[in-house]
């Protein structure tokens, strides 16, 4: 998934940095008189023994042009001479912070798939820029070699297996409920012309139910296996979730307390005291709920 994938790459991207800029800093010659491209193109040459899976190598002058070809397995992926990338962000970054960067990942001419680009700005002896070293690969492969451990990376997606099937089982409840709630309004809402309270009841909390479910399996789906998180809600994620989760059950509960208080005022008073409890019982549920509110929006404050 694409969206998670970016989501890695910001966690991984300061590892994923520094393993670049290290190979960089060790293999390109810096801060000297006269840095030629004969000794930038030999640092080259060491990086690409170390990096398994790149797109390109190339060097950029001072102005941005490329001056060489690309350095590449794949032989359809070589020229790039004399190209003007001076309004790449890899370039004018590197040369206005003056530091090996790591743009942001985005898709890439040659290969049409995500890539990121590392550049290094030589200098030489008096600090004034002479070229731009940049190398560029898959958002795929960087998220490789960044990762902590291939473990991890297999939980990972161990894990976001299990959670499709969680989702899709719960998704099936959710539905069986639905179709449960219809049935019952559809047969039992209705006798001869006169509405049937107590089936209104039934169907409304069987509703009720499924749709608590069904926005429990939309945000496992999106968060968990999709890997979609909307920062920008008050209340997002799983606390957004636990809200919609708990508000629908205790709907759904409160709708059963007075179904129980009409039931029992009708049929057997001795017995609305259950209802009561019940009703204390939802009272409770709800001071609960704006507690956790509360504390929730503490945190994120």
């Amino acid at each position: 998934m694409i969206i998670r994938e970016i989501q890695q790459f910001g966690e991984i991207r300061p590892r994923a940095r520094a393993y670049l800029c290290y190979l960089f800093s060790r293999n390109m010659p810096n801060k000297l008189p006269h840095p030629s491209l004969d000794m930038i193109e030999k640092g080259l040459d060491k990086i690409v023994h170390e990096v398994d899976d790149f797109e390109a190598l190339y060097v950029l002058d001072r102005d941005g042009i490329q001056i060489s070809d690309n350095i590449t397995k794949d032989r359809s992926k070589k020229g790039g001479k004399g190209e003007n990338r001076s309004d790449r962000a890899y370039y004018y970054r590197a040369a206005q912070l003056k530091r090996c960067v790591l743009s942001d990942p985005y898709p890439s001419l040659l290969t049409n798939r995500l890539t990121v680009t590392a550049s290094f700005p030589i200098f030489n002896d008096k600090d004034e820029l002479e070229y731009v070293a940049c190398l560029d690969i898959s958002l795929e492969q960087i998220l490789k070699i960044a990762h902590p451990t291939s473990l991890q990376s297999f939980f990972g997606k161990t894990s976001q297996f299990v959670y499709s099937m969680f989702s899709l089982a719960l998704f099936m409840v959710a539905m069986l409920l639905f179709y449960n709630g219809l049935k019952s309004l559809a047969i039992h809402g209705f006798e001869f012309n006169l509405l049937d309270i107590k089936a209104m009841f039934e169907s409304t909390i069987l509703l009720t139910l499924s749709l608590a479910i069904f926005d429990l399996v939309k945000t496992i789906f999106e968060e968990e296996v999709l890997g979609r998180h909307h920062k920008d809600d008050i209340i997002s994620g799983m606390n957004k979730t636990m809200v919609k989760f708990l508000g629908s059950i205790i709907i759904a509960l409160a709708i059963e307390a007075l179904m129980l208080v009409f039931k029992f005022a009708i049929i057997d008073t001795k017995h609305i005291l259950y209802a009561i409890y019940l009703i204390i019982g939802v009272t409770m549920l709800l001071f609960g709920l704006a507690f956790y509110l509360k504390i929730t929006l503490q945190k994120r404050d």
